[in-house]
């Protein structure tokens, strides 16, 4: 089995990609690529994110054919994506970090700054918090409610559909912290930062 992580100069995805081939040992090959063929042909894809909302976005449409190769594999043929802080916002249909900004629009909603009530809430929201588990995700088999996960974030996503909520984190109001719909998984936490815990929800995204 083939996992991908794309490597779409997004910033240092050096912890995700060690922590992946931590989890997978010799069983499953692990690849970091931006090699248009290589993610179509995979089993399942890791789209990582840090920096801004636009960054991200300005990185993955400068990659010729890369966005058309991920609908392709998320939408069209309902492979499993799991998108790590900005790579679960560019999700959404829009972003408001630095300017306006399209995303994806694989799940309906916005990407807005967390409202740090007057400044009572630090941002961005950094460091460990608790995560309120809502439903019975897939990747998030066998991990207790309350977990504590690890977070780098001053904006959020809020869904249209709040079915697709699979836990939120509390800061300054409820936060998604990870979305479930179909085969596309996301995590605004860092699972890769997030300690066992962490590598156990990786472990249950690469054995989807």
């Amino acid at each position: 089995m083939n996992v991908t992580i794309v490597d779409y100069n997004s910033g240092n995805i050096s912890s995700v990609i060690n922590s992946f081939k931590e989890v997978a040992r010799d069983k499953v090959n692990i690849e970091v690529t931006s090699d248009l063929n290589n993610i179509k042909f995979s089993d399942k894809v890791v789209l990582p994110g840090q920096g801004s909302f636009k960054s991200c976005v300005d990185a993955l449409n400068s990659i010729n054919g890369l966005v058309d190769t991920l609908n392709e594999f998320v939408i069209n043929n309902k492979k499993p994506l799991l998108g790590i802080c900005v790579g679960l916002q560019m999700f959404a249909d829009i972003g408001f970090e630095e300017t306006e900004t399209k995303g994806l629009g694989w799940i309906s909603g916005k990407v807005s700054k967390i409202d740090n009530q007057n400044g009572k809430f630090k941002l961005p929201h950094i460091g460990w918090n608790e995560i309120n588990i809502l439903k019975d995700g897939k990747i998030f088999k066998d991990i207790e409610n309350n977990s504590h996960m690890y977070f780098v974030h001053s904006y959020e996503f809020i869904p249209e559909d709040k079915s697709v909520i699979s836990a939120t984190t509390d800061y300054s109001s409820n936060i998604v912290c990870s979305v479930e719909k179909e085969n596309i998984f996301g995590t605004q936490f860092h699972p890769e930062k997030s300690d066992k815990i962490g590598l156990k929800i990786i472990n249950n995204f690469i054995n989807l």
